[in-house]
């Protein structure tokens, strides 16, 4: 039953009563009034016919939850993920084109593969390459991009840029629903963000558009929408060099969309009281956007804002979710002729009302506090992805290969230090804190990392370097607490410098040895009795003997350890 339960998560939802039928209700109608106007603005920030956004929050959705572990998320279209559609695709099709959807529906089909692939292997630990900090500069960078992209329609603006001290032609209708959409918008979530402002605002603006004449004022509308259910789309296949073009953006689709799910199911899963199981969530994610494709539609992903309004609904399961797709069911099959008078300002509002939340500069200020190297990384990545716009990946792979630098950076500059006893009791810096030594003739040491292929020749290059300036050491004590594990190559050179101590006749003391080290290091014969080599349970069991080198310097390796 566990196994089957894995590969069928949606058996462990419990059976609905009445009580919990009217909690899921309702919020599946709170979340489903948002996703129909948000799909629709979505779509048109990917570059997508219109009535995609919507096949997007339905199919997709419910097999993304039936199949995730995390079951209060909203899936469907995102701004971020529709960005990186929209900008990946830029230059190989005409916006709207059936060879644009095309390509559209194999960017979702590759990374909802590759998501559910990925969950298969459980090796979803691999999505932690992306650091919160260049995480946090994309997200911000994209939402600039976003920003700038709605301005024209949220505006009027009509044509090309006129140039500098030239007047803008704008459209004065579209600039009066677009400002005062972005004004209701932010006001009515200021007042209560459960009531369904979107949905109210769009079908307020498309009566008001139709009875003003606003399309036949030149204002761009939402036009005519297609009615009914999706057909099964099935994507041919494109070119060796058309496809070898997606490959970039599907990972950076596969890894960004992800982690947009990954901020939502942290959330659910500690309100939950539950772990998160990363794993099974890709798997949905992955067989999500996979119905998605073959529903006609572009990646979907969690959406932070519908779901965070999912809890505050009350939803408690993913029955929600089925009750949000029958809201958008019915909308699509009998309320878009609504949609078609709605302006294209009033989605561009919806849009940007959406994303300007994601711009934080403070963010890069206490960045910058905590670790100056992480802000250059994320100002790097930041810059990056503005430049390279429409080919935003380029600030994802950036970021990454920045911050793995770094990582391998400090990983082979381990944090070595010479300790003393401070007067609170604690071993620490000894020339930071100017302490003096533990005894006369001795080296004491600490190294706060692994010893391992990557450390071992920096703790080498410290032991030798001290002997060079301090030739009249006679011990060397290594506090190894911190040293949780040890390889091959950590054996050899702690073997190594083993023996080079026992030829100068120096006693090498291990404080605090932890046991996979001690049994890795047994293993190999390098612990031997009797050989210049003093090992200590406790670092107080090492602090005793060490303070009997100060009426014994010259060698206690033969007392009673």
């Amino acid at each position: 039953m566990h196994r089957l339960h894995r590969f069928l998560p949606f058996l462990q939802w419990p059976r609905p009563d009445r009580t919990l039928l009217r909690s899921e209700a309702l919020a599946g109608l709170t979340v489903g009034l948002m996703v129909i106007p948000q799909g629709v603005a979505y779509a048109a920030l990917a570059g997508m016919p219109l009535v995609t956004g919507i096949y997007a929050s339905m199919l997709p959705a419910l097999v993304a939850v039936l199949f995730s572990a995390s079951t209060r998320l909203s899936v469907g279209p995102t701004a971020l993920s529709c960005l990186l559609v929209g900008t990946s695709l830029a230059g190989l099709a005409e916006p709207g084109s059936a060879q644009w959807v095309q390509l559209a529906v194999w960017l979702a089909l590759l990374s909802g593969l590759l998501q559910a692939m990925l969950g298969g292997l459980r090796f979803g630990w691999l999505l932690n390459l992306v650091s919160a900090p260049v995480l946090m500069a994309f997200t911000q960078a994209a939402a600039v991009l976003i920003m700038g992209s709605q301005l024209p329609s949220l505006l009027g603006w009509q044509g090309a840029w006129p140039g500098w001290g030239q007047a803008l032609p704008v459209h004065w209708p579209s600039l009066a629903f677009g400002v005062v959409s972005v004004a209701l918008l932010v006001g009515v979530r200021r007042w209560k963000p459960a009531f369904p402002s979107v949905l109210v605002i769009v079908l307020g603006s498309a009566g008001l558009s139709q009875w003003l004449g606003f399309a036949d004022a030149g204002g761009a509308v939402v036009g005519p929408l297609p009615q009914g259910l999706p057909a099964l789309y099935w994507p041919t296949l494109p070119q060796a060099d058309v496809l070898s073009q997606l490959i970039l953006p599907t990972l950076v689709i596969t890894l960004v969309s992800f982690l947009e799910t990954a901020s939502s199911a942290k959330v659910d899963s500690e309100r939950a009281g539950k772990r998160w199981n990363q794993d099974q969530d890709l798997i949905g994610q992955g067989l999500g956007k996979i119905a998605s494709g073959l529903c006609g539609s572009f990646a979907t992903s969690s959406s932070f804002s519908r779901s965070a309004l999912n809890l505050y609904a009350g939803a408690r399961t993913g029955w929600a979710t089925v009750a949000s797709v029958l809201v958008v069911m019915v909308a699509l099959l009998w309320l878009t002729p609504v949609l078609r008078h709605v302006p294209q300002p009033v989605l561009a509002a919806i849009v940007l009302v959406a994303v300007v939340g994601l711009i934080k500069p403070r963010e890069f200020i206490r960045l910058w506090r905590i670790s100056r190297t992480e802000a250059a990384i994320a100002a790097a990545t930041f810059a990056v992805t503005l430049l390279a716009a429409p080919r935003l990946y380029w600030g994802v792979l950036v970021g990454v290969l920045m911050a793995l630098s770094q990582f391998l950076y400090q990983r082979l500059h381990p944090r070595i230090i010479e300790v003393g006893q401070h007067p609170d009791g604690s071993l620490r810096d000894r020339h930071l804190w100017q302490l003096p030594p533990l005894a006369p003739h001795l080296y004491a040491l600490r190294m706060d990392a692994a010893l391992d292929f990557a450390t071992a020749s920096a703790w080498e290059r410290a032991v030798v370097e001290h002997l060079s300036l301090h030739p009249d050491t006679r011990h060397v004590c290594l506090f190894a607490q911190p040293i949780n594990r040890i390889d091959a190559t950590g054996v050899e050179v702690f073997m190594k410098v083993a023996a080079q101590l026992q030829r100068q006749r120096i006693t090498l003391h291990v404080s605090g040895m932890k046991l996979p080290v001690e049994t890795a290091l047994r293993q190999a014969d390098a612990l031997p009795s009797g050989s210049g080599l003093v090992l200590y349970r406790t670092d107080a069991e090492a602090l005793n003997a060490m303070s009997l080198l100060r009426e014994w310097p010259d060698d206690i390796a033969g007392s009673a350890i």
